[in-house]
């Protein structure tokens, strides 16, 4: 699968740049799901991130057979605890909340899972989840009972991140969660970037091509938008072309 390649450095293309569409199945229905696959297989989305920090309602799994049914785009689960593991999907990012003091999900969800992912033919993803302080409490924070930490504080995400890696964490996420007024500040992932080897997922906030050129800049492997995708459409166009013509600046081809 394409996204263990990001953490192998012999197979993964030096600077290569990828894109990620954060999917909530709670927002979407039928018609605005394949809406979304055509308009992501035409603007070369790289893997659908699929998940939230709150499902109320059972749409993820019909929503996961008709990504499969009808795309080819890799489908990782972005779960929020164990209860929404779906074995449709290619993948799961197993994510342990690095950035708070929250047991539950440092390991407690993890536990609980352990099982079901063992005996499933997910791919795995070990990811230390970093929630960044964004103007506004968001759903994550207050799900998870945790401190995000703050936004002009880039040291502190780098030594949080330099110890997940040393964990064994193979991936390090940068979040401002659903409906950041602000993104993960430029300075923050570029000394998150000069602390790991790690691949660098970065999401929240990205509501402006600039912004993810930005973040690209900085270090970011992987770009994540979800919610302003949802409001706007066509915005999906604008970040796959900046993330092409950042490669392409490169020499690196998507």
């Amino acid at each position: 699968m394409p996204f263990n390649n990001l953490c192998n450095r012999q197979q993964h293309e030096p600077g290569r740049k990828h894109f990620a569409l954060l999917i909530d199945p709670d927002n979407l229905d039928e018609a605005s799901c394949l809406n979304l696959l055509s308009l992501s297989e035409t603007h070369q989305v790289d893997f659908f991130f699929v998940g939230g920090s709150l499902i109320t309602t059972d749409n993820q799994a019909a929503i996961i057979r008709l990504i499969k049914e009808n795309s080819t785009i890799p489908v990782i689960l972005f779960p929020s605890n164990s209860l929404h593991i779906d074995k449709q999907a290619d993948g799961i990012l197993l994510l342990s909340l690095i950035s708070g003091r929250n047991p539950d999900f440092l390991i407690g969800q993890h536990v609980l899972s352990a099982p079901i992912l063992k005996a499933s033919a997910l791919q795995v993803y070990p990811t230390g989840y970093i929630l960044v302080e964004s103007g506004r409490q968001t759903t994550a924070s207050y799900m998870s009972g945790t401190t995000p930490i703050p936004h002009d504080k880039p040291a502190i995400a780098a030594c949080t991140a330099m110890a997940g890696e040393l964990l064994g964490l193979r991936y390090i996420y940068l979040d401002g969660g659903s409906g950041a007024l602000h993104p993960v500040s430029a300075d923050m992932i570029r000394a998150v970037r000069q602390s790991v080897e790690a691949p660098i997922i970065v999401g929240g906030g990205i509501d402006t091509a600039e912004k993810a050129q930005a973040a690209l800049e900085a270090g970011a492997d992987v770009i994540v938008v979800g919610n302003h995708i949802e409001k706007n459409p066509g915005f999906l166009a604008e970040v796959s072309h900046t993330i092409a013509s950042y490669n392409l600046a490169l020499d690196v081809h998507r």
